[in-house]
């Protein structure tokens, strides 16, 4: 793949939705996200577990219908799910067994094979009343971590091509003389894809445990991969401030500098600083118009990062700065 404009950059809440399902299934293994578990696990409705759980074969393959490729850069929910519920019963079918392979399926999906359509429905109405409950209520936090992912990887992209912008998205992931390798412990054999003027958008996610792409080989391309930042979603404890700094900008801006490292919305911000987000803008404008921190749209929010300046500025508050 030589065409760099064959990549680019999406977040689906499908996709999120989907992905966060397994940390229910497997709190031990996603324990960062032991806080989002703990919130979220009162609300499912109990008639929905065994058919959300049955979408998580032993194998951690996951049936390609249920993460559509996103159409667009930011698509909504909405739309995404209708991708779902359209998709033929015979095709959903399908998905769901080379997702199990030569595991058992769970009773729950029993009937599947007769009638393929309506549990393609049936699915799509589950995961519709799971994300409303579940995701829906986190998604501005989930998302203010996926822009902020973005908008670094494009950067890193416009500053030294695919090289660079591979070099950190994953460690199962190189790129090599135009070749993308994707490596996945659970798929030892090989498969060739070409792009083929199809794109190949790349999909950052806070549930993501690892890179991913389509079962399907035939498939149009796409590769999820986990989100830069994703474990400040469950921190709200305030990072140490250097008293000399807070005593020459203010307490509340060297918080914020400490902070932004990662690039981070104002509402993120104020969340984990337990403020309002007018308090935040404001202390974020003044922050800004002093060369600490650089801006940058993506999709509807506006993400805040330290600046070169700001870095210097913020070296007394973290031991050492990656750069990554």
């Amino acid at each position: 793949m030589t065409d760099l404009a064959a990549m680019w950059f999406a977040y689906s809440p499908v996709q999120e939705t989907v992905f966060s399902i397994r940390a229910l299934v497997l709190p031990g293994v996603y324990a960062p996200r032991l806080p989002w578990h703990d919130d979220v696990a009162d609300r499912l409705n109990p008639e929905d577990v065994e058919l959300l759980y049955a979408m998580m074969p032993p194998r951690r393959w996951l049936p390609d219908f249920l993460t559509p490729r996103p159409r667009a850069t930011a698509p909504r929910f909405a739309d995404e799910l209708a991708t779902i519920r359209a998709t033929p019963g015979a095709v959903a079918w399908h998905d769901i067994l080379a997702a199990y392979g030569p595991h058992r399926l769970p009773p729950v999906l029993d009937g599947g094979a007769e009638h393929p359509d309506a549990l393609t429905d049936r699915i799509a109405t589950v995961l519709d009343r799971y994300w409303r409950r579940c995701v829906r209520p986190w998604w501005p936090r989930l998302r203010a971590v996926l822009d902020a992912d973005i908008v670094y990887r494009s950067r890193r992209l416009a500053a030294g091509g695919a090289q660079a912008l591979f070099a950190d998205l994953h460690e199962r992931v190189s790129w090599s003389d135009g070749v993308l390798t994707v490596r996945q412990s659970s798929r030892p054999e090989r498969h060739t894809v070409a792009v083929d003027g199809r794109g190949l958008p790349l999909v950052p996610s806070v549930f993501a445990r690892g890179a991913m792409t389509v079962i399907d080989p035939h498939g149009p391309p796409v590769i999820s991969y986990p989100a830069r930042g994703r474990s400040t979603l469950w921190e709200s404890a305030e990072p140490p401030t250097e008293a000399a700094l807070a005593k020459l900008i203010g307490a509340p801006r060297a918080r914020l500098l400490a902070l932004l490292e990662h690039p981070a919305s104002t509402t993120e911000l104020a969340y984990r600083l337990g403020i309002t987000a007018a308090a935040v803008s404001q202390q974020l404008a003044v922050l800004y118009a002093a060369g600490l921190l650089t801006r940058a749209r993506s999709g509807r929010a506006v993400l805040y990062a330290r600046s070169a300046l700001g870095d210097r500025l913020a070296a007394p508050l973290v031991p050492e700065i990656p750069r990554r």
